[in-house]
Order: structure tokens, then sequence, then C-alpha cells
């Protein structure tokens, strides 16, 4: 199974490429599954330590990294006996090892992109995933180095301007 079946929400709302799926938990079996699967008894939000897990649509536990970053610690991995979270199964066609199909995008209102010397998301990127590109004029771009992008989104809720938004890995790129 991979990730392209489609789900009963994503069919009815008309998202058959998946643009509007909600960001679940690490290690998230496939959202067709999911749905299904998820008994939503909540103790995957109630046992993460960095709270970036609630309540979304249908009572399915959705991640928020606008206030803070996944460890992926694994205590909601653990405590999901429905079996909706599992860690190191491989359901994507192109054997991604990290726990999730999430990465980050940078808006345009970047401090950097406007010519604002700012470096905050790169200083909190433990993996080195974000470098800047310098322009003439002063303007800096950031890049997203994929194969280092764990998807933890420490660089999100430090951002002052909000530049930072979570996205869909597919095969390398973003969707």
């Amino acid at each position: 199974m991979n990730q392209t079946q489609l789900g009963r929400r994503q069919l009815l709302s008309g998202d058959v490429a998946g643009r509007a799926l909600p960001f679940r938990p690490p290690w998230a079996v496939p959202e067709a599954i999911f749905d299904d699967t998820c008994t939503n008894c909540g103790e995957c939000i109630n046992v993460c330590p960095g709270n970036i897990l609630s309540f979304g649509r249908g009572k399915l536990p959705v991640v928020d990294l606008s206030q803070n970053e996944c460890t992926f610690c694994g205590k909601c991995e653990a405590v999901c006996e429905a079996n909706a979270l599992i860690k190191n199964a491989k359901w994507d066609d192109d054997n991604n090892d990290n726990a999730w199909d999430v990465i980050v995008n940078f808006s345009d209102n970047c401090l950097s992109v406007q010519r604002v010397m700012c470096r905050t998301c790169s200083d909190n990127c433990d993996e080195s995933a974000i470098h800047f590109h310098l322009e003439v004029g002063g303007k800096s771009t950031p890049e997203l180095l994929l194969d280092k992008c764990t998807g933890c989104g420490a660089c999100i809720a430090p951002c002052p301007v909000d530049a930072i938004q979570m996205s869909r890995r597919t095969q390398g790129k973003e969707k």
C-alpha cells in the first residue's frame, strides 16, 4: 500500500491530489488507513511532551509546529494501541527514512529576503538543513537541504515573521 490511495475525506472533499490533507503525528499510517484506524482516544495528544498534537477535524490528531518542535521521542507511537502510528513502517515507495513526510517552505516575507539580517531558522536547525544564498543588494534567500531536513519544525516557532510553513515531501521535492 502506498500513500496515493485515497481516503474517504480526501475523496469527498475533492482533494484527490492530497494538498489539503492534515499533518498527522509522526509515523502515521497513510491517510486512507488513518481515518479508519485511529480511535480518537487522544492518548498521543496527552503524552506529547512538546504539545504539538491536538484534536483536528473528526477528533483525529493533527500536528501544529507553530509553538514547538517535534523531537521524535516516540511517545505518541508507543501509546497508540490502534496502530495508527507505526514506527519503522515503510509506507511510501521512495523508502523515506523520516518519521513523516513534512518539510518546510519559506515565504517571501522572510526577513532575509527583505534584506534584513536574520538567521533565526538556521540557528535553530540542529540538522543544518537551512542555508542562505547571498545575492546582490543584501538579499539572502533561504534554501532547504531536503536530504538533511527531518521536518522537526524547530525553525518554525522562532521565526519572528511567521515566514515558514509546513509542507509535504514528495519524492525529494516539496508539494
